[in-house]
């Protein structure tokens, strides 16, 4: 993009070049008119005092003593030539007879350019009359001067107006050319602060700008805060998967080894059998941490959309009635209509640990059931269950990562964390509770209601919401 000093002082001489002109042009005219305004003034001055040199006879005939003060007032550095003529009422008197007279206003005065001998001229024509005690004779006395004088005032003028706009363009140019660099300080400052940090230091830049940089120092932090977001959840599923992973391959070797060894077939089939569920407890230890991986690096609430809690409800846990009948889980669903704001696939994700959990925990001849309310301005996604429960005490730690009801409990305690995780990213919370009758376990999904009624509506309400959380943040 090349020097913004550079771009800025084109700029600034490309505008004031524009501007300059355009005063040039105003200038000239103001010159035209000054110099024409001062010229008029002599020429005027000039006819007046041949005017006041016209008498009367003894013939009552008009007589001339032209006064050369007169004519020698026109006279100017440019050479310029002097022309005149005075007219009585039965004519042409003295002068030059080829002279052409300019009109005359009702003060008597008037004046006007013109061509004489095959130069231009400004003509002034001043009508007056001489009393001979019985009557008033009129006559008008004419001076006419070339323009040289007028036209080398017009391009004095001129050319001192372009004189000053030049230094005034290079003055503003001499103080852009330093002007800029001192402006530019703060971001320099601000480069080094940025040079200076360490990799791992995605915290807020907090160096002092400029308002007009203010946006962009934003910018800058909103995007090393979500890089922060990423950072972590990379860190904590490579911390995770490592930790969790560890132990099913270590058996999944063990198993191979004892059926690289085995002596009859029976030995390898066990063996094998084992590997194999090792194998499928890894994969669902990997899927779990690429679920929470997902949670960590979701945007937030800026991406979410409407969503219809009590389709996606019903159509989960279809899903998931076959898994019921091979454990002898009776589950079912009951709801009503409730739209709410959330990513559907994740939601749908932590529905389905809910229900996986219940079917694991609940034990053969359970009754499950998926339930979807409202309460109040908050949407309740339920998982229901008649089986043993978890006791109190233990119920706190659930939320944690890695964290199981009870002592020796199979599972990855992720199930949960990941449930508690995804309603805090969609505005919401997740709590577990005593069925009303004291048996089993309630485990409820809170998220916020965008409007109860028709799907349209509800909808509508939704896109009221986000645009005022858009606003608030």
């Amino acid at each position: 993009m090349g020097s913004l000093r550079r771009r800025l002082l084109g700029w600034l001489l490309a505008a004031t070049a524009l501007l300059g002109l355009l005063a040039l042009a105003d200038t000239w005219g103001e010159a035209v008119t000054t110099a024409t305004r001062v010229s008029d003034r002599v020429l005027a001055g000039s006819a007046l005092a041949i005017a006041e040199r016209v008498t009367v006879d003894e013939d009552r005939g008009l007589q001339v003593d032209i006064p050369y003060s007169a004519l020698e007032m026109l006279a100017s550095t440019a050479q310029d030539r002097v022309f005149y003529r005075v007219d009585g009422p039965l004519g042409f008197l003295t002068g030059y007879r080829d002279l052409a007279l300019a009109p005359t206003d009702r003060d008597g005065r008037g004046f006007a350019d013109g061509i004489h001998a095959g130069e231009r001229i400004r003509i002034a024509t001043l009508a007056r009359t001489v009393s001979t005690g019985v009557e008033s004779i009129p006559f008008t006395v004419t001076v006419a001067e070339s323009t040289l004088a007028r036209r080398d005032l017009t391009q004095s003028i001129l050319i001192r107006s372009a004189l000053r706009l030049a230094g005034m363009i290079i003055g503003a140019a001499l103080i852009v050319w330093i002007a800029v660099p001192l402006a530019l300080r703060p971001l320099h400052r601000l480069g080094e602060a940025i040079a200076a940090r360490s990799p791992d230091d995605l915290s807020p830049i907090r160096e002092p700008v400029p308002v007009e940089v203010q946006g962009l120092v934003e910018a800058v932090n909103s995007f090393m805060a979500r890089l922060g977001t990423a950072l972590d959840a990379l860190r904590n599923f490579t911390g995770n998967a490592s930790h969790q992973l560890r132990t099913p391959l270590a058996v999944l070797r063990m198993q191979l080894a004892l059926a690289d060894r085995a002596e009859t077939p029976q030995a390898v089939r066990l063996a094998v059998a084992k590997g194999d569920a090792a194998l499928a407890h890894a994969e669902r230890v990997l899927a779990q941490l690429l679920l929470l991986a997902r949670v960590d690096a979701a945007p937030g609430q800026g991406a979410l959309a409407a969503v219809d809690l009590a389709a996606l409800a019903r159509e989960v846990t279809g899903e998931a009635i076959p898994r019921a009948a091979e454990v002898g889980i009776d589950l079912g669903f009951e709801g009503e209509q409730a739209q709410i704001r959330a990513e559907p696939v994740l939601l749908a994700e932590a529905l389905a640990n809910l229900i996986d959990n219940a079917l694991a925990y609940a034990g053969r001849g359970a009754v499950v059931t998926v339930s979807v309310g409202t309460r109040g301005d908050r949407a309740i996604l339920a998982v229901t269950d008649d089986g043993p429960g978890i006791p109190p005490d233990a119920r706190a730690r659930l939320g944690a990562r890695f964290a199981r009801g009870t002592e020796g409990a199979e599972g990855l305690g992720l199930g949960l964390a990941i449930v508690a995780e995804i309603a805090a990213l969609f505005g919401g919370s997740f709590a577990l509770l005593d069925r009303p009758d004291g048996r089993g376990l309630r485990a409820e999904l809170r998220l916020r209601l965008c409007e109860s009624g028709p799907p349209a509506r509800a909808s509508e309400g939704c896109d009221r919401i986000e645009a005022r959380d858009q606003r608030a943040s």
